[in-house]
């Protein structure tokens, strides 16, 4: 059963199996967001989402910043992610077209950033969210 179905901008429609969400700067003690605390902010995540999925290539979609303040700073100005990080498993039918749908599904994890605790949930979900370019980016395997 999945969490959540999406459909694609190029109409393909996934399935959420698995999310998990966390708090973008949480336990962030010293410092301020910035793009050296962001870096290592994404990298991190995609490094769990490789432990956690280590049979399904990973996605990041490229998130969007806001820049409330330019002052200068010792790392450079404040550079600020999305509030919500997350990590999902998705999965649709095989990619490959010989492959019998039965029998094969295709596979993604996704690291994105939202603004809110919300589930992506169909067409109404984040548009760089549903603009992954599935073909390209995911896995077959046999069931």
């Amino acid at each position: 059963m999945s969490l959540s179905r999406i459909v694609l901008s190029s109409g393909r429609l996934i399935e959420l199996t698995e999310l998990r969400m966390s708090s973008t700067y949480g336990g962030m003690l010293e410092g301020y967001p910035c793009r050296p605390v962001n870096a290592m902010k994404i990298s991190g995540l995609q490094r769990q989402a490789e432990r956690a999925f280590p049979s399904t290539p990973v996605h990041l979609v490229p998130p969007s910043y806001e820049y409330p303040d330019r002052t200068a700073r010792a790392f450079g100005p404040v550079e600020v992610l999305p509030s919500v990080a997350c990590m999902g498993a998705f999965r649709s039918t095989p990619v490959a077209p010989e492959l019998e749908q039965v029998l094969h599904r295709s596979a993604l994890t996704v690291v994105w950033f939202q603004t809110v605790p919300d589930v992506p949930s169909g067409e109404d979900a984040d548009p760089a969210l549903r603009g992954i370019l599935w073909e390209e980016l995911a896995r077959d395997h046999e069931l």
